[in-house]
Parts: structure tokens; sequence; C-alpha cells
């Protein structure tokens, strides 16, 4: 068992289908990370189910956490404070989490971390072994969100540009149901494009001002291209679809990073798991990939910054669904 004063930080999250729990020291080591993907589950649906994703948490928080801490060969008495996603997210989820976190904390008097999960997505790349340092420019790219940020410190992060419709893990997502994949679809799109031609459809990439993101124009570009094949060489052109239409997200977002410029560049979010992404910007801090997908240990990270609410005052903090 751990001794005092190691400066444990618990975090949970639930902001969306994975319930997760993590174990991170004040000095950025993670002990432990435990994330339970409810993918299977919203499969049949082809994309999250709100309600089933937060009846879900209820039956994994307890579980989850427990693991986390036989993982990290600790118990409650071990740990210092609690780190949890306040949003953004489904409110639904994220408030099993927060109910989860507030109980833990309060039980022992410790203080509650609050923490944006969008912050938590840039703090996954702050822990060991190697962490990295402000200041950087970083693309936040997952299912929910396409950021770009100048992140001058460990809590200062400002927003260069973002999507102006939908983002571009959900891009990846709405064009796997078009072409008939699986779910998550930004992984079966990527698994697919390696079997295709990315020079065999010219998808639009699309220029607005500054630094900010648009797919809606690309994912109805596909839509037409399906629609305009009959059933059979649809089926047969389906890996040369996804290599054009991942190229041309990829290309989306890899042009705004290079104009954005800066001397480092870091890449994070679901997204960042893409093999063309990670590919195409093979200079850039990458989170691991472990990291990417929604987890605690990015929570617990962004914990060591964040200010802590006292114990009792958290007992009010509510959940929000977006910024």
């Amino acid at each position: 068992m751990e001794g005092p004063g190691l400066d444990l930080i618990l975090g949970i999250e639930t902001s969306c289908d994975e319930t997760a729990a993590a174990l991170v020291t004040d000095d950025g080591e993670l002990r432990a990370n435990v994330v339970a993907s409810q993918a299977d589950l919203h499969a049949r649906f082809g994309g999250v189910v709100p309600e089933v994703a937060s009846r879900r948490h209820l039956e994994l928080v307890t579980p989850v956490i427990r693991e986390a801490l036989d993982r990290g060969e600790a118990t409650l008495e071990d740990v210092d404070r609690v780190a949890v996603t306040q949003g953004p997210g489904l409110v639904g989820a994220l408030l099993v989490g927060i109910a989860a976190a507030k109980a833990l904390a309060w039980s022992r008097r410790l203080p509650l971390v609050p923490v944006d999960h969008l912050q938590g997505h840039v703090a996954s790349l702050y822990l060991e072994p190697d962490p990295v340092e402000p200041p950087f420019t970083c693309l936040l790219a997952s299912g929910g969100h396409t950021l770009l940020l100048d992140v001058r410190s460990y809590t200062d992060h400002r927003v260069l540009g973002t999507t102006l419709d939908d983002a571009a893990g959900e891009a990846f997502d709405k064009g796997a149901r078009l072409l008939g994949l699986g779910y998550p679809g930004g992984r079966e799109i990527d698994r697919l494009a390696q079997e295709g031609d990315p020079g065999a459809y010219g998808f639009p990439v699309a220029r607005v001002p500054g630094l900010d993101f648009s797919f809606s124009g690309l994912k109805t570009a596909l839509l037409y291209a399906v629609r305009d094949l009959p059933p059979a060489e649809l089926e047969a052109r389906k890996a040369d679809l996804a290599a054009s239409y991942q190229r041309a997200i990829v290309t989306a977002l890899v042009g705004r990073v290079r104009a954005a410029g800066g001397d480092r560049i870091a890449v994070v979010g679901g997204v960042a798991a893409n093999s063309e992404l990670r590919a195409a910007l093979a200079d850039a801090a990458l989170a691991p990939l472990a990291l990417t997908t929604d987890n605690a240990a990015m929570i617990a990270s962004a914990g060591r910054f964040a200010k802590p609410v006292p114990y009792p005052g958290y007992l009010g903090l509510d959940a929000y669904a977006s910024r």
C-alpha cells in the first residue's frame, strides 16, 4: 500500500461513453488508468444514445474506481484530492461522475477539482515519461470539438480557431455512416482507408476566414458521391471513398495547424489517433495513443494545475453541456 504524503489525485471521467478512473501523482506519474468503453453498446445505434450512456455509467463508475485503486496499489486513504470532468459533454453522463466524485471527496473531507474536459485533453501531454511543457500551439480534434489553441501556460489556453459546423471526429462518424461502416466511425474509416487511393476523389477542403474549420460541405460531397454510385460499384469503391474523405479531413486540419505557425505543435483528442494525421504531423508532440480518446488520466493530470474547491463547497457543483 502507498503511504501518506504522495499527493495522489483520483481522476474521474464520464462525459460521453467511456467510464474512466485514474490515479496520477502531483509529479505527473501515471499510477493507474482504467477505461470501460461503451462502444459495443452503442454500435447498434450508430452513435451514442445519451440515456443509455448515463445508465451504463451508473453501473460502471464504482467498479472502475475500485479497479483504478487496485491497479495503483492504493486506497482512498492515499488520495489527496479528487478531480472530475464538469463539462462539456452529455449532462446526464457528467452528473454520474460528478456525483461519485462529490461522494468520495465529501466522505474524506478532500478538496475536489472540477476540470474542463477540453483542458483535460491538453493535459494528457503533461504526464510522465515524456511531458510537454507550454508554450505550444495545440490542435484538439475529437468527436465533439475541433479547436486550435495557443497554450501559453498550464492553465492559460487561448482559442485561435474552431469549427463553424461539424467537429472533425463528427465528420468521421457521419462519413462512416454514409459508407455503411461500423462505430466508432473514425477508426473504421482509418482502417478501410489503408486499402484505398486517397487521390481517387477530389473532395473539397473548406476555405474559411482565419483559422476556423468547416466540414459540413465535405460531408455533403461524400453524400452525393455515395448517392451517384450503384450498389455494386459503391461496394467496390468504398476504400477509395474512405481514403479520399480521410485525406480531405487531414488536409484541412494540417493546413490550419501550419497556418497558425509557432515553434512547437501538439495534437490531442480522439482524432489524434488517426494514422494519417499522425504521419502528417510527425514533427508534433502527439498525445499517447492510449490517452487520445476520453480517459481519466488526462482529467487527473489537469487536476494538478486547476484550482481545487475545498470541502464542502463543491456540494452544489453542477455539470455543463457546452462552454
